[in-house]
Formats: structure tokens, sequence, C-alpha cells
């Protein structure tokens, strides 16, 4: 679910709507509209794609070190289910000074795992296949 990225104007209220090839090294285009924010389109270069496992990419603005964002999700087989782990680190010069906005950001994020359980309760148990990481 999180890497069909076509689908997530359906089910995601943060990530509005997204494009790209979901594979190490690629670039997405993700277009997010925080909680009382303004839409952004951010375009991260994933750095991890594992399906089943993680997810994780990495943005900037502008130039590296002025602000450069990594988030990841983690998903790891429970024995009733999946647990999902989501975080993110900013660094550069800027991220200090947008203490407001990253509060947005983050509650957009708790929204999106609160729809992402739902869609997935709802589509029921699924068995995959492990895929090697690339």
């Amino acid at each position: 679910m999180l890497t069909d990225l076509g689908s997530y104007p359906d089910w995601n209220p943060f990530i509005l709507q997204g494009s790209g090839e979901v594979r190490k090294g690629e670039k997405l285009e993700l277009r997010m509209k925080p909680p009382g924010g303004r839409e952004m389109t951010f375009r991260p270069t994933v750095l991890q794609a594992e399906t089943g496992r993680e997810l994780r990419w990495r943005g900037r603005l502008l130039i590296p070190g002025i602000f450069d964002g990594e988030h990841y999700f983690r998903l790891t087989p429970t024995g009733t289910g999946t647990r999902l782990e989501q975080g993110e680190s900013f660094t550069g010069l800027l991220p200090r000074f947008m203490g407001r906005t990253l509060k947005k950001t983050e509650q957009g994020f708790e929204d999106l795992n609160r729809a992402l359980k739902a869609r997935a309760e709802a589509a029921g148990p699924v068995t995959a296949e492990p895929v090697a990481a690339n």
C-alpha cells in the first residue's frame, strides 16, 4: 500500500498524490498538504525500497545543507499483523526555525498512519513473496 503511489488519492489524507518508481536511487514526486498548512510538492530520492520491510527517502530544499529530511517506514511482521514504525529526521540550517511547520508535518504523518491502518484492516490478510532489497 505504501509503494502504490497511484492509490494515494484514494486513501492518503497527507500525501495527496505520488508518482515515480519506488526503487533505490529513483526520484519520487509527492504532493503533500499538512493539516492547516499549504500544499507543496516534494521530490525525494528513494534510499531503500524493500517490499514488506522498509521504504526510506531523502528530500532536500534547494541545495544540500539548507534543509534535508530523511523519512522512513519500517514494517515488522507480528503474530497478528504488521507493526509500522515511521520516523523522520531533519538536518541543515532551516529546520531549527521551522518548528510550527514541522509540527504540522508530524500531524500529517499521524493522519497518514491512521488512514493506512484503516485501509490495511479493510483489505484483510495479504500473503506476499519476499523481495530482495534493491
